[in-house]
């Protein structure tokens, strides 16, 4: 599989997803992914509880109390809040940003019966999208997941983007790839997205806060799963170096390690953004992906999977083999976590 991206002028450049040593983009249903991280962290030895809703929570000195919709208590070293761009943990602790809708806002349905032309990664930068795309991520069985993303106050109010949609599919261009006799299947799903890393508290006291909850998705893309799992990664990590009884130390260890290691590239991706808000700019960018075999295989590398925006404006992360590194997404990276390495948490859902 390859990824086709169309440029605002209609052209189309090709570029390939080297799968030798691990791949650089991976395509799986949503509902799939959740409950296989689930069952990682089942398998990790973490107690699942659900339904549990979140009402409220007390920090005290060494630990954390906190109430469910239930009245049940439940107690904890560290609470790390994964819940989301509308936060009930941060609006509880009253450390958001008010009147806060996120800064992107994306539409998604799949769709069945799909035609040949759509199995392949596309993404089209349409010229009333930008900076935004529509995305097409092609699954087995001639389905897909299909969708745009847009700045919000870009082109369009809120209101406007179901009609947007509807438009966006009947584009000959679009519906071509699509397949004519494609279905849609159930709702469409629309929800805000959050790039404010740098300008949301990252913790407070005992609390962490991960993924959307934190604002941690791409400025430039909207992308947020890898940046969530990174997030709660180095909150698990920072916990577990500073241990039950330090959450100073703790909170100075995971900031200090979300501006190591997506500081940069969230600056670096709002610059970007702003580039890629004309369609002169996109342009060139594109021809300047498209120069050579090298810039072709670095360009999807850089755009989809979970690799450093900025990686060559930070010399403190450079290496040898910084452009020939193997894939994220191969089997023996998720096989090589073990147990040990995976704090004993208690995992919510609603």
């Amino acid at each position: 599989m390859n990824v086709v991206i169309h440029s605002p002028n209609g052209n189309t450049i090709e570029l390939p997803l080297p799968h030798e040593r691990g791949q650089y983009a991976a395509i799986v249903p949503r509902i799939e992914l959740d409950e296989r991280l689930l069952d990682l962290a089942r398998d990790a030895g973490a107690s699942i509880h659900t339904p549990v809703r979140f009402e409220s929570l007390r920090e005290l000195d060494q630990h954390v109390e906190v109430t469910t919709s239930s009245d049940r208590k439940i107690l904890a070293r560290y609470v790390i809040a994964a819940d989301g761009m509308w936060s009930s943990v941060r609006k509880y602790l009253g450390v958001g940003i008010n009147n806060y809708r996120g800064d992107w806002h994306a539409f998604r349905q799949y769709f069945s019966q799909t035609g040949p032309e759509a199995q392949h990664l596309r993404v089209w930068f349409e010229p009333d999208l930008l900076p935004g795309y529509m995305w097409l991520f092609p699954l087995p069985g001639q389905r897909a997941n299909i969708g745009f993303g847009v700045l919000r106050g870009s082109h369009y109010e809120i209101g406007d983007l179901g009609k947007l949609w509807n438009n966006l599919l009947e584009r000959p261009h679009i519906r071509d790839v699509i397949g004519h006799n494609a279905i849609p299947e159930g709702n469409r799903k629309a929800w805000p997205i959050p790039s404010r890393l740098m300008e949301l508290l990252p913790s407070k006291g005992r609390i962490h806060f991960v993924g959307d909850a934190i604002g941690a998705a791409d400025p430039m893309t909207g992308e947020g799963i890898a940046q969530a799992l990174r997030t709660g990664r180095s909150s698990a990590l920072a916990i577990i170096k500073s241990g039950p009884f330090k959450p100073q130390k703790a909170e100075a260890i995971y900031k200090k390690a979300i501006s190591a290691e997506l500081g940069h590239d969230h600056q670096f991706a709002g610059r970007l953004q702003k580039l890629l808000k004309k369609s002169e700019t996109t342009e060139l960018a594109l021809k300047l992906a498209d120069y050579n075999d090298w810039t072709r295989r670095n360009f999807a590398r850089w755009m989809f999977e979970d690799y450093p925006r900025a990686l060559a404006l930070t010399p403190n992360r450079w290496s040898s083999n910084m452009f020939n590194l193997d894939g994220a997404y191969q089997e023996s990276l998720i096989k090589s976590i073990g147990p040990k390495e995976i704090p004993q948490i208690t995992i919510g859902t609603d």
